[in-house]
């Protein structure tokens, strides 16, 4: 008779890694606006010509933009900078109804963009170039030589806001508010040139062009995440 020999091996359960539980935890967001006074200007300033020819048109631009270009030096001084942005050159046309068009001339343009960094002086700049013959200024935006300290300043107070939003939250829950786990910045402030419009004035005895500047809003959002017990 066979015989069969049975051995029993234990089983042997290798210890479970203990793995620490999740904090709670809650998330609120915060915003905040910072108003600064703008210390800088950009401004577009163009002259237009227009002539029965390519060669006029582009000959007579030339000669008023010379002009235009060195009123403004002139009115600038060393408060602030100018660079050529465009210069275009196209033909003009009827369109008389019922026949085909009709070439009628050529128009050149040069513009310029200018940078004012003394504000008191945009509104002798602006006086110059029209009375220098300029015809096409496109508009004042203001904005910030150096905007790192209200950038810091929105981050800063929406960090608090969105972290007292969070403890709020927390005890409206009945929960104990702890350390901040995470802080995002939602929308990251940004200061953008804010525009204004205006009308030049030609006449050589107007009073200066006013101008006004205006505040700046630079906006700030920060999403804090908040522990819990």
């Amino acid at each position: 008779m066979t015989r069969y020999l049975v051995v029993l091996l234990p089983l042997v359960l290798s210890a479970q890694t203990q793995v620490a539980p999740r904090p709670h935890f809650v998330r609120a967001s915060g915003e905040a606006v910072v108003s600064a006074k703008p210390d800088r200007a950009e401004i577009t300033i163009g002259v237009s010509s227009q002539a029965p020819t390519a060669q006029a048109a582009s000959a007579q631009n030339a000669e008023e933009s010379t002009k235009m270009v060195a009123a403004i030096k002139q009115a600038l001084g060393s408060g602030g900078t100018i660079k050529t942005s465009g210069y275009s050159l196209s033909p003009r046309y009827e369109y008389p109804q019922n026949h085909a068009p009709r070439l009628t001339g050529y128009e050149a343009a040069n513009t310029v963009n200018v940078t004012v960094d003394e504000l008191a002086l945009l509104g002798k700049v602006i006086d110059a170039a029209t009375q220098a013959g300029a015809n096409n200024i496109n508009g004042v935006a203001f904005t910030l030589k150096d905007d790192s300290a209200v950038r810091e300043q929105a981050l800063s107070e929406a960090a608090k806001r969105a972290r007292a939003n969070a403890e709020a939250l927390a005890r409206a829950l009945n929960l104990e508010p702890g350390a901040v786990l995470e802080a995002e910045p939602t929308e990251v402030p940004v200061v953008r040139p804010r525009p204004v419009g205006f009308v030049a004035m030609k006449a050589a005895a107007a009073p200066t062009t006013p101008v006004e500047a205006g505040d700046l809003d630079i906006r700030a959002s920060v999403t804090v995440t908040l522990e819990v017990h």
